[in-house]
Formats: structure tokens, C-alpha cells, sequence
């Protein structure tokens, strides 16, 4: 029986080494063994081995999480990161491996620097497609792909888009996703020019908030979170895709600056300066913003313009109309001091709070008719009776 094995680790001295001599000692015979490191001090080491004869791998990743545990200080440079977080998978190698015979390739839906999205059916189901630009390939687009890969095969959330599979072997490399039918967030706000009411804006947040507690339950830090990538199911349910610049957190680590989009990106990340989860919080507060506003971040500036303002406390302008619990979270994701920006885990129990006071009639959520210059009629969604309740 061949598995795979995945550790996530900060990079350190005889690191190889010492994982392959604790393979060894657990009687696994070593047949591949791949190393990704970055120009921040981060390792991903991955054994592809045999002498585990059991399909099951729940028992191959206690015995494997037994023996770091008991050469935890023996480690050189050793982090503070418990066994389990350095283990990133056990897997039969192999299984996700995409069959490019059963591959059907549709429609270009969009292109990228790096590569194109296309439409497509895998066995029997409409998946979605991004196909790595062959020409391109270089070793740091390699690691992205690989990293990428590994991330989306190891995560199972209904808020998070689900990976079917990859092919992993050049020249052409693709991952292979869950068709998502509705697009993405910014195209429906920004092309299609939806305004959300209230209660579907709650729910879009709330989905996009437990998506990301989980992702971040599991040490693993977006750093690109923004509507483009944020999709819409057929059933109107969202969820976070695109792990390119993903990053498994490590105590300790310091990622690499200036990663993200810059009407997005936290003023930490923008300055350079080490940070954490909260750069995603962050990054969220814009997106609220976007969808209370079905406007594009700093509109009327250049990217790198608006990530000059950030750097100077400048943040988006809230509408006088936008409810006051919704105000007062955004500049609270946006604060300059990332300590003092929620957890996705209190902002979805905020969030469902107000969901649940719409739902009963405590908010009211009712579109007022309006029009504008040109008489042209429009609908104004961000207008709520101001109740005083206790706890806004």
C-alpha cells in the first residue's frame, strides 16, 4: 500500500533528514521524497511511501503524530506548533489524480495572469477548470500550483469551493473544482449590478464568515480574499475558492509581503511588517463594505493609490444609510492594529445575531422606491428603521 505524507513545517537545519530517519524508524521505506520551500523560512516536505499495509490512515497519522510528539524538543529550531499542525496530510498516493481521458474542456469562463478558467464535465459532473499557461511555468507558478493542490485535497466545508481532483504532471497542469453556476461576487455585484437586501447580504457574509473560520480553524491563511473569490452556488450558497497564494500558518512564520490585491490587502501586509489570520479579517471588512455598497473598493483611485491610502488610515466611506451594527463591525475588521479585529468566529456569531432580528421583523429590511436624475427608477436596500436596541 503506497500513501502519501505531507508535513507543513518552518524551515531548518537537517529538516529532511530527520523526517526521513522518522519515517524509517516507523518501518516505512521512502520511495519519492519532494521539498517546497520559501524565501520566508516555510517547508513543505512530501513522502510518497510503502510498509503500511493498512488502507485505513487514521492509524499511520496517530503513529506518526506519536513519535513527533516524543522528539518534540530533539527537533532543531524547533516551532511551538503542535504535531497534529505539522502533519498536513496522510493520503494514499495517487488518489486524487485527475484522468485526462475522462477531462472534457468547455468554455473559456475567464483568464488570469498565469492561466485560464474553463467550463468542463469529469465523469458525469460539470466541474470548472484552471489550466496553468504551459509557458509560463517556472518554478515559483510550480510551487503555487503544488501548494494549492495540497491545501484544496485536505479541506471539506460546505462554505469552501471542493476540490475533485488535479493533474499534477507537466507540462499542462490543472486543478479541477466544483462547477460553481452563479459566478463570483464581484461580477454579480459590479457587472450584473445586483443590490443586496439586507437579509441575502447577511447570508452571503455569514457563508463567507464560515468558510473562513474553518480555514482558519485549520492554520490556513487566505491572504487573497476578495468577491472575485468568493463564488455563488446554484442555490445562492457562497463559498471561498482560489488557494494560489494560501498559506499553512506556522507559530513562529513570517509570510511574504505585499500578497493579495491591493484594494483588499491589510496595511500591515501592505508595509511589510509580519502578520497573521487577521489580514484576512481585514480583507473581509472591505468585502462587507462591497456588498453593503455594490461598489468597487476605492473606485476612483489606482490600485496602488488606494494601498497608499491604507497605509495612511484611509479606509472606504460607509453610507449614513448602512445599519449601524454593520458600521461598526466594518471598522472594526479594518482596524489598523490587527489584535484588535474580530475572529470569524465572533463575527459569524454577530452576524447571524442581526440575521435572526431581520428574519423576526426587529430590522426591518424593506426596499424603498427612489429615483435618481434621470428619473430612471432604482431600488434603495440600505434603509432600515433604527430600533435602539441595547446592543447596537
Amino acid at each position: 500500500m503506497i500513501h502519501e505524507i505531507l508535513f507543513s513545517t518552518l524551515d531548518k537545519p537537517k529538516l529532511l533528514s530527520q523526517l526521513s530517519t522518522m519515517l524509517s524508524d516507523i518501518g516505512l521505506n521512502i520511495r519519492e521524497a519532494h521539498v517546497f520551500s520559501t524565501t520566508d523560512g516555510y517547508s513543505l516536505d512530501v513522502f510518497v511511501v510503502d510498509g503500511w499495509d493498512e488502507e485505513d490512515t487514521d492509524g499511520l497519522h496517530k503513529e506518526i503524530e506519536s513519535v513527533l510528539n516524543r522528539n518534540e524538543g530533539s527537533w532543531s529550531g524547533s516551532s511551538h506548533s503542535s504535531a497534529s499542525e505539522r502533519i498536513l496530510a496522510v493520503g494514499k498516493a495517487g488518489e486524487w489524480e485527475i484522468d485526462r481521458r475522462s477531462l472534457k474542456t468547455g468554455e473559456k469562463i475567464a483568464s488570469g495572469s498565469c492561466g485560464d478558467l474553463y467550463r468542463g464535465s469529469y465523469l458525469g459532473q460539470d466541474v470548472a477548470i484552471k489550466i496553468i499557461r504551459s509557458d509560463l511555468l517556472n518554478d515559483s507558478l510550480l510551487q503555487e500550483f503544488q501548494q494549492e493542490v495540497f491545501i484544496l485535497k485536505n479541506v471539506q466545508h460546505e462554505n469552501v469551493v471542493r476540490f475533485i481532483g488535479a493533474c499534477t504532471k507537466p507540462p499542462q497542469l490543472c486543478i479541477v473544482t466544483e462547477y460553481m453556476q452563479g459566478g463570483n461576487l464581484y461580477d454579480y455585484l459590479h457587472k450584473q449590478h445586483n443590490i443586496l437586501e439586507l437579509s441575502m447580504l447577511l447570508k452571503f457574509s455569514i457563508d463567507v464568515c464560515k468558510g473562513m473560520e474553518y480555514l482558519h480553524n485549520n492554520n490556513i491563511v487566505h491572504r487573497d480574499l476578495k468577491t472575485a473569490n468568493l463564488l455563488i452556488d446554484s442555490n445562492f450558497v457562497v463559498k471561498v475558492a482560489d488557494f494560489g497564494v494560501a498559506r499553512i500558518q506556522n507559530q513562529g512564520g513570517i509570510m511574504t509581503a505585499e500578497t493579495g490585491t491591493y484594494r483588499w490587502m491589510a496595511p500591515e501586509v501592505i508595509n511589510h511588517l509580519p502578520y497573521d489570520e487577521k489580514a484576512d479579517v481585514f480583507s473581509f471588512g472591505i468585502v462587507l463594505w462591497e456588498l453593503t455598497t455594490s461598489k468597487i473598493p476605492y473606485e476612483n483611485m489606482t490600485p496602488l493609490q488606494a494601498a497608499l491610502a491604507v497605509r495612511q488610515g484611509h479606509r472606504p466611506e460607509i453610507p449614513e444609510t448602512t445599519h449601524p451594527r454593520l458600521s461598526d463591525l466594518m471598522r472594526r475588521c479594518w482596524e489598523g492594529i490587527p489584535t484588535e479585529r474580530p475572529t470569524f468566529s465572533e463575527i459569524v456569531v454577530e452576524l447571524e445575531e442581526l440575521l435572526e432580528q431581520v428574519s423576526s421583523g426587529l430590522a426591518v429590511d424593506e426596499p424603498l422606491d427612489s429615483f435618481d436624475a434621470a428619473g430612471d427608477k432604482m431600488t434603495i436596500v440600505n434603509i432600515y428603521h433604527l430600533l435602539a436596541l441595547s446592543n447596537f
